[in-house]
């Protein structure tokens, strides 16, 4: 049992390492495009060893504590809030049957030990010994608490169609076809879903909800006074909280591990061993989506004030979630089963053509913005270049 549990700890360790690894990468690369750049393009092939090498600088660096803080919180901090985003992994399914722990309670489980990564922020932001640490130590606390809420309400409305806190027996509940994934159980759902990722964005200390280091404002917020290998702690907790909580949505929502297109369980099918391999991937690429998805509103996005976060979250996605929770329960109690399956098929196909049209908007490029010497283009056509200056 222990070689067991010291196996399936390193086995996830390296797998947060490896997430913060590409992830990091992937940030830079998205930001790099969004910002019409090229990105990391010189170590590696693609820029892909750019993360090591940060590694290897940061090593490096001289690590240190200001005068004037708690030694011992000061250098415990990073630890905790590591901690917190690794116990989440322990009951997080990767695929039927694979998991480190399997919990009766498992979703439950994740909110509780996630939500926890707040205290190493606070003790963070306590131990410093600066103002602006301690500030946005403050901020993330209140942050976090608030958004906890209807992150958890989102939470009980898959709950409450699965029967279930179990993340395998809702995985398992699932196979079959996209249209028998909860998040398309209806329309209560649907909504859950993404009130559900607004919140846990906010939870992982993502723009536009980063007050916690606001670096405009509060050099960078808790870990101002941090170099180093610790340093480098709280970005790999952070990284292991996004894929954490993409794959908490994965499981109560996505699907879990299923492609959606095949009718059967890959793992009785295919054999063990090969049926799960597929279901890893599957499970991989849907968390990896989801992370896309926060770096691209990262970048997209202008940061919000710390008022207007809390607005946010107590003003609208809290009655919000209140009425999602609500309506589901009806939906279950009082929607007969034919409507409730053609209001999925509905739901389903309608969200995927929208998908669809999505994404192929991206590759229908606009017309070139030309015009002839000393005019401007588009909407400003047929007007001269100010000051005379020639195209």
């Amino acid at each position: 049992m222990i070689a067991a549990g010291i196996t399936a700890a390193a086995a996830i360790f390296a797998f947060i390492g490896g997430v913060a690894f590409f992830a990091i990468w992937a940030e830079r690369k998205v930001s790099g495009r969004i910002q019409d750049r090229l990105g990391p393009t010189r170590v590696g092939p693609f820029g892909l060893l750019q993360s090591l090498a940060d590694g290897v600088k940061l090593l490096s660096k001289e690590d240190h504590a200001p005068t004037g803080a708690d030694v011992f919180l000061f250098r415990f901090a990073p630890y905790l809030a590591f901690c917190a985003s690794f116990c989440g992994f322990l009951a997080l399914p990767f695929g039927n049957g694979i998991v480190a722990q399997e919990l009766n309670v498992a979703a439950f489980f994740m909110l509780a030990v996630l939500s926890s990564e707040v205290f190493g922020v606070v003790i963070a932001g306590y131990a410093s010994a600066s103002k602006w640490s301690l500030f946005g130590g403050v901020r993330e606390a209140a942050q976090v608490v608030s958004y906890e809420v209807p992150r958890a309400m989102c939470v009980v409305v898959p709950i409450c169609v699965a029967g279930s806190l179990n993340l395998n027996v809702i995985g398992r509940q699932q196979t079959g076809f996209f249209w028998d994934w909860h998040v398309f159980h209806d329309p209560f759902t649907l909504g859950a879903f993404i009130i559900f990722f607004i919140t846990a964005t906010a939870s992982c200390k993502r723009a536009p909800f980063d007050l916690a280091e606001a670096e405009s404002e509060l050099v960078a917020g808790f870990h101002t006074e941090y170099s180093g290998f610790r340093w480098s702690i709280f970005f790999l907790a952070e990284y292991g909280a996004m894929f954490a909580v993409s794959g908490l949505a994965t499981m109560l929502f996505l699907g879990g591990w299923h492609t959606g297109f095949l009718p059967f369980e890959p793992s009785e099918q295919f054999g063990f061993w090969l049926g799960n391999l597929l279901n890893f991937a599957v499970f991989a690429g849907k968390c990896t989506g989801l992370m896309l998805v926060m770096i691209w509103m990262r970048w997209s996005l202008p940061r919000l004030r710390i008022d207007q976060v809390m607005m946010t979250c107590l003003q609208y996605f809290l009655p919000i979630s209140c009425v999602l929770l609500v309506g589901v329960c009806l939906w279950l109690l009082l929607v007969p089963p034919q409507v409730a399956v053609i209001v999925r098929y509905v739901l389903a196909i309608g969200t995927l053509s929208a998908m669809a049209v999505t994404l192929g908007s991206v590759f229908i490029k606009a017309p070139p913005m030309s015009a002839p010497a000393g005019q401007l283009p588009g909407v400003w056509a047929g007007r001269q270049t100010p000051f005379g200056i020639k195209k």
